[in-house]
């Protein structure tokens, strides 16, 4: 097929707005929900060890802060890169547009090796500080060691894949997440349980997975069918690009660093307020979260493609119809979510731990975390605009209002306040939901709608 037959083919200004969405949205949803398989496959299986499975399932949950960690790098160079990749692709620039790719890309190469080194360097007391106590912290290091030995698999991974789907190849997209999820699912109980490494070989399949996922992008990105290609020639660093990278992926960072701290403050409080119980309920809770929020991930995910094209382009029109599509789709399932969470959290605690005490303290802590877990869909949806129409300032702020300014005082405060104990620790994700997510959204439709309806778009931050 011809380059240009290629190019009308995944034009996001002609068609039916939704339907381009929903063409991305329902393999980008599936490859969400599998990649959350690599991580939560890991706990369902630690959570069958026949023997301190409770204590192995603590000590993964205490990794989980570094693992957002790594996670916040691929989206800052894989969601600050691949927006501007669609923009300048609408603006038919594609020679600027594999130069980002490139530039990204090296980013990725050499923080993923950074991160891997300083990992390995202060792990120990990093672990103690997120709540280890001498019990978890075998499993924790056990875990984690080999974990940081795969960053730089998982940044090519997990972050090139924007640059697939940014495309519109979101069927790729899925695949290369569902050959490492399948690889992850087969290795698991074969590290685990035949050859006995526990949680140590839950950390293995893991990193051998989103290397084979590295691959499969790598070759696809290099190949005929790519519309945009990995070049070496433009992984050379260019000042520009790398600042608007960086500048724009700060809200998918923030939002994971934001996220990574908020876990550490959760499991030291938890600590403090419950014990090593408390923290493997946040860790089950927190393993919810990931199933439950990924169907919102992937249509906030598939719109912005989809808007910067548009913008890109001077659909500004095309942009509203984006924004109002996926703004209701997202609400709607989320209030869906939040009834069937309050109705049936057993049923979802079940799916990571069976331990009899666990399940009882779990249940009324599901109940209060997801209360009003509608509102966190403003949060996402007003996010998810600001980054595809390059407004980096915007999302970035939101994502340090809600995170660091409401979340982590709550989180030391109420348990202080009103003999509240770990249920304070739980309530205050759904206040900082309310008001975050309102503040998000609001903001994001007082701001961009007026500039749309002008027919003034703006230049990225």
């Amino acid at each position: 097929m011809a380059v240009s037959d290629k190019r009308e083919t995944n034009d996001f200004s002609k068609g039916s707005v939704a339907r381009n969405i929903l063409s991305l949205a329902v393999p980008m949803t599936l490859a969400q929900l599998i990649n959350v398989l690599y991580n939560i496959v890991d706990r369902i299986y630690i959570g069958l060890i026949p023997e301190h499975a409770t204590l192995s399932m603590t000590g993964l949950g205490l990794c989980l802060p570094i693992i957002t960690m790594v996670l916040a790098f691929a989206n800052l160079f894989g969601m600050g890169g691949a927006p501007l990749c669609s923009i300048e692709r609408g603006r038919g620039n594609n020679e600027e547009a594999e130069r980002i790719m490139g530039n990204s890309f090296f980013l990725m190469i050499l923080f993923g090796v950074i991160l891997t080194v300083v990992g390995l360097l202060i792990k120990k007391p990093m672990l103690y500080l997120f709540g280890a106590s001498d019990q978890t912290f075998p499993y924790a290091n056990a875990y984690v060691s080999v974990y940081l030995l795969g960053n730089t698999f998982v940044l090519a991974g997990l972050g090139m894949n924007h640059f697939i789907n940014s495309q519109g190849f979101g069927t790729i997209g899925m695949m290369t997440v569902l050959l490492g999820a399948i690889s992850n699912i087969i290795l698991d109980p074969v590290f685990i349980f035949v050859f006995g490494m526990g949680v140590q070989g839950a950390a293995l399949a893991t990193i051998l997975s989103q290397a084979l996922s590295a691959a499969w992008i790598i070759r696809f990105l290099t190949g005929e069918r790519a519309i945009l290609k990995l070049r070496v020639s433009c992984m050379k660093p260019d000042t520009q690009h790398v600042k608007n990278i960086i500048g724009l992926g700060l809200s998918g960072f923030t939002q994971q660093i934001t996220n990574s701290i908020v876990q550490v403050v959760c499991n030291a409080t938890l600590s403090v307020y419950g014990g090593d119980l408390y923290v493997g309920v946040m860790t089950v809770v927190n393993s919810v979260r990931e199933i439950v929020t990924m169907p919102v991930t992937g249509i906030t995910n598939s719109s912005q493609p989809v808007m910067g094209f548009n913008y890109g382009a001077g659909e500004y029109g095309r942009v509203k119809k984006a924004i109002a599509f996926e703004s209701s789709l997202v609400i709607g399932y989320t209030l869906v979510i939040w009834l069937l969470i309050n109705t049936f959290p057993e049923f979802f605690i079940r799916i990571f731990n069976r331990d009899a005490d666990l399940v009882a303290a779990a249940i009324p802590s599901m109940r209060i975390y997801y209360f009003g877990f509608v509102f966190m869909s403003l949060q996402f949806a007003g996010q998810a605009v600001f980054v595809a129409l390059g407004k980096a300032k915007r999302a970035v702020f939101f994502s340090i209002f809600r995170k660091v300014i409401i979340v982590t005082p709550l989180t030391i405060l109420l348990p202080r306040m009103a003999g509240l104990g770990t249920n304070g620790v739980f309530a205050a994700e759904p206040i900082s939901n309310l008001i975050g997510g309102t503040a998000c959204f609001a903001t994001m439709l007082l701001t961009l709608l007026p500039e749309l309806r002008e027919g003034k778009g703006k230049p990225a931050e």
